[in-house]
């Protein structure tokens, strides 16, 4: 699974033939400018997931519910998952949490939403963990976190994303489930593996998270080609013939008569 947001990047992700893509609410950063998840709305998710579908002939479109979306009642959960089934076209939705979303997830579920839950590293509540360190470590939280799994998939849970936890623990957890589990940053051991768009393409010029690797360097191609181009268009190298056209006959504008190039 890999995130897109867009038209352009889902029908990449569609031909590679990725089977699932996921329209996260880390669009705040890598396409909002946020620092965190937190202020992306229903209707940007709406917006970028509508696209993403539009792009996709094959892969499994799930959409992040963003923050406040579903916390709150379980009827702000099911209004919200319904705009992004209906207007977006998702195939399903993914929100974060384990027991103090169990409920939710069988309320979406009796009502035929298709649900991934996240567990982990929760970036939702990214300020109630104190950051961006693993999860799972100490004793007490590994045994939480594997309740919270085995709970949302007797909740209905299809699948879970299991983010930035000890690849042992992500193992014992894939184990015990019947569900499959999507890893970032948690091991080879999952079922499957999700990153970030930008992560794996090198768009993000300035940082990379441990768990990500970079495929290519689109990011430095990119500014370097803008670099080259603006240059260009500075120097008058751009356009070129082979950029522009012309009239194809004389054209008689009273003051004066516009004709083609001579042959």
């Amino acid at each position: 699974m890999v995130t897109a947001y867009d038209y352009t990047s889902a029908l990449l992700a569609d031909r590679a033939g990725i089977p699932m893509i996921l329209v996260g609410d880390s669009m705040a950063q890598t396409m909002l400018g946020f620092e965190d998840t937190l202020p992306v709305t229903v209707d940007d998710m709406v917006r970028h997931t509508a696209a993403v579908v539009r792009g996709t002939r094959r892969a499994f479109v799930v959409a992040d519910m963003p923050f406040m979306s579903y916390q709150a009642s379980t009827s702000d959960a099911l209004r919200n998952a319904g705009r992004l089934l209906k207007e977006g076209g998702a195939q399903a939705v993914k929100l974060e949490g384990g027991a103090v979303v169990v409920e939710t997830v069988k309320a979406l579920v009796a009502a035929g939403v298709a649900v991934m839950g996240h567990l982990g590293l929760t970036p939702q509540s990214v300020h109630q963990l104190g950051g961006y360190g693993v999860q799972g470590r100490t004793v007490e939280a590994a045994r939480t976190l594997l309740d919270e799994a085995q709970a949302l998939e007797k909740a209905g849970a299809f699948a879970i994303v299991l983010e930035l936890v000890p690849s042992e623990l992500a193992r014992e957890v894939t184990d015990a489930l019947t569900i499959p589990t999507i890893g970032i940053g948690a091991g080879p051991a999952c079922d499957g593996q999700v990153q970030v768009w930008h992560d794996l393409l090198g768009l993000s010029l300035d940082f990379t998270p441990r768990h990500a690797a970079k495929y290519a360097e689109v990011g430095a191609t990119m500014l370097d080609a803008l670099e080259r181009w603006a240059e260009d268009v500075r120097q008058g190298r751009f356009p070129t013939e082979a950029q522009t056209s012309h009239v194809r006959e004389p054209l008689d504008l009273g003051s004066k008569v516009l004709t083609p190039p001579a042959e």
